[in-house]
Formats: C-alpha cells, structure tokens, sequence
C-alpha cells in the first residue's frame, strides 16, 4: 500500500499523511483497486454516512468478513450491540479499577527492582489481556495463549494486501477461530449450568425484546473483544512513552499540573492514534473532494490522517496535552463509536500514572528505531526496551 507499509513510514506516517491532503486527499490505489480518505470531513462521512459506507466487508468481491458486529450494518448491527450492551455496562467497567490497580502494581512490581524491561512486553501487552481475561471469568493462566488468538486475529489486517500474506492470514484465523470456538462452548455451558458475576454470564443472560446472543455471536464478541480489549491500551501506554520521550517538555508539564492526566490521554489518542485505519464498502457511488467512487469498493477512512488535519487541528504535528477542543476520531465516529473505548481510557488513567510516578528517570534502552508491530492498520511498537532508577516493590513500601 505505497510506501505506508515500510517501517519508516508506519513509525511516522504523519509527513505522508500531510503530503496526500494536499495533493490527493481522496485516493485511488490502482494496483489494489482500493480508495483512501485523507482529510477529516470525509473520514468523518465515511464513519457517519451508513447509507453509502456500509461496514459488511462480505459485500466487497473477493473478501472475507468475521463474524464481529462491527462487520454488520443496521438492523443487526442495533441489535447485536444492544445486546452485547447489557452486557458491558459502564458500571461493570468501573468495577474493575481496584483490579487493574492491583494488576499494575503486581506487573511493576516483577521488574522495578532490575532497572530495565521491555515496556511492551512486560507491561502494555499483559495489562489488558489480564483485565479482559478477569473481565470474562477466565484463567488469567491462559493470558498466553489469549495474546497469540490476539495476534492471529490482528493479522487479518494483511488481507488488504491480497495474494499470499492473505492467504496465509486467513488460514492462520480460521485454525484459532476453530481453537476458540472449542474453548468458549465448555465455559458457556458452565455457566449456564453455574452462572457466575462475570462478562461471560452476562453474555449468555443479556436479553433484548426476548432476543439472546447465539454461540456464533458470543464467540464473534469473545473474538473482538480479545482485540478491542488488549491492542488499543497497549499502543496507548507505548504511544504515550514514545511521545514524552520525543517531548520532555510535556513530561514535565504533566508532573507539574496532574490534573491534566485526562487531556493528555486523548492527545495521545489524537496525536498517535492507536488505529491508524478502518475498513468500510461503498454502497453506491459517491463523490468526495473532487473525486469519484464506484459502488462496491474498498474505502480506507485513515483515522491518524484525519487526527492530524490542520483543517481541525491547530498546529496538529505538536504534541499538546492540555490541547482543548480535541475532537479526535481515534476510536471511531457514529453507531461503530469503540464499545472498549471507556476501558481502555480507565486502563491508561492508572497505567500511565503507576509507570511515571514509580519508574524515576525513565529512558528508552536502545538507540534502535523501534519494530512496528505486525498489524499493518495499528500504531505502535512491538517492543519498547526502556530503562530507569531501580526501586523498591510496591509490598516492601512502608
């Protein structure tokens, strides 16, 4: 996908993003028979405008579609989300946050006393996967194999590339979605025999107008939650290290006045979005700055491009963490708005605290530019090796 799939320009895509807004903020990729969308106003359309951009990747020849409602357009799309609604509520979000609290303590606590890990592998991967492993009512043993579905699921991302990377990914998916399916039936029959206070429970209770979730749309949620659930604050926490370590300046400013925690999270958000882009069909043809898409074709709306448009973002190449308006996109627009979105900012609210307050003087350990991870649609490192003042575990503390 030009020169966006290079590790130079998925470590910063933002000068590129900047040059194709300019020049051709509507984009045909010929060779893929693919378009791209640029500015903000028509990646906006594209998340909003269900009528003309439809989610159903099934309806575009030659591709394939999980079985996740963020795949399907109204009305199943309503109802399957209002089921999975009842399910996670904001109230069971905000339950968990002693848990999480505990989770990062316990995680830090494994590594202070060394002076040095590896933020991503140490930290931002487990964090989530723990909390939506206890989030289900599952084995936070089973934490491993969860992060290898996680990266076979993420590889789906190189279906866009067609050929053999697609093949490859497709085949790769459908052995764990056959593993997973395997492993979701024991656990939703117990507890249907044994219901316990847990998401999985609620899945199989959720009820809307005398509708339940079938086995398919649980393991179809079960699926996207694993993603949604653990990818978003793991580039989250890694994207906010990188942009302190590229701006101490704002480092210091959040030390000085906390209480600008919240703003910088969303500026993070903003400034290296977590997802840099989403995938939705055309329904019908339709005309966007200048330019021209059939009907029945494949849009990439780029969420990081839009979030960098100076069109609505002041000085958009700086990162601000007091910036005010910020009216990103990073979790998406309209009725496919992240379902995750609250866990994620409850994640990164204890996380990012727990990492600046107990890892004094902290700086990257390699001069290496970092690995891009391997889901071509997201931001951020797949390792982070950083280093600081050893401390004390959080159990020793008086």
């Amino acid at each position: 996908m030009m020169n966006l799939l290079s590790d130079e320009m998925r470590r910063n895509p933002y000068p590129l993003y900047e040059q194709m807004r300019a020049s051709s903020p509507v984009l045909h990729v010929p060779s893929m028979d693919l378009w791209m969308l640029f500015d903000y106003e028509s990646v906006k359309r594209a998340l909003t405008d269900h009528d003309t951009f439809h989610s159903n990747m099934a309806g575009i020849s030659g591709r394939g579609n999980p079985e996740w409602f963020v795949f399907f357009d109204p009305p199943r799309h309503t109802k399957l989300r209002a089921l999975v609604t009842r399910a996670f509520t904001p109230r069971s979000i905000a339950s968990l946050e002693p848990r999480i609290r505990d989770l990062s303590r316990e995680l830090l606590d494994a590594q202070i006393e060394r002076g040095e890990m590896d933020l991503v592998l140490d930290y931002a991967i487990p964090l989530p996967t723990m909390v939506i492993a206890e989030m289900l009512g599952i084995p936070v043993a089973d934490r491993q194999q969860f992060t290898r579905w996680v990266d076979v699921i993420l590889n789906l991302s190189h279906d866009v590339l067609g050929g053999e990377a697609a093949q490859k990914a497709t085949n790769a998916f459908r052995v764990a979605r056959d593993e997973m399916a395997v492993y979701l039936a024991v656990l939703l029959e117990e507890r249907r025999r044994a219901p316990k206070d847990d998401l999985l429970t609620r899945l199989v209770e959720a009820e809307v107008d005398g509708e339940r979730l079938t086995e398919g749309d649980i393991l179809g949620f079960f699926q996207l939650l694993l993603v949604a659930g653990t990818e978003t604050t793991t580039n989250l926490v890694s994207n906010a290290m990188l942009s302190f370590f590229d701006n101490p300046g704002e480092l210091a400013r959040l030390r000085s006045t906390p209480q600008l925690l919240p703003s910088m999270i969303e500026e993070v958000l903003r400034y290296r979005s977590p997802v840099q882009y989403v995938f939705r069909g055309t329904s019908r043809e339709v005309e966007l700055r200048g330019g021209v898409i059939p009907a029945g074709k494949l849009v990439l709306p780029i969420l990081g491009a839009a979030n960098h448009d100076p069109a609505q973002f002041e000085n958009p190449g700086r990162f601000d963490i007091g910036r005010d308006p910020n009216p990103h996109i990073a979790f998406g627009h309209g009725i496919h708005f992240c379902l995750g979105a609250a866990l994620s900012r409850l994640e990164a609210r204890i996380a990012l605290p727990d990492l600046l307050e107990r890892l004094k003087g902290v700086e990257p350990a390699s001069s290496e530019p970092w690995q891009p991870r391997h889901a071509l649609h997201v931001h951020g490192p797949a390792r982070l090796p950083i280093r600081f003042e050893p401390g004390r575990r959080s159990s020793d503390r008086v």
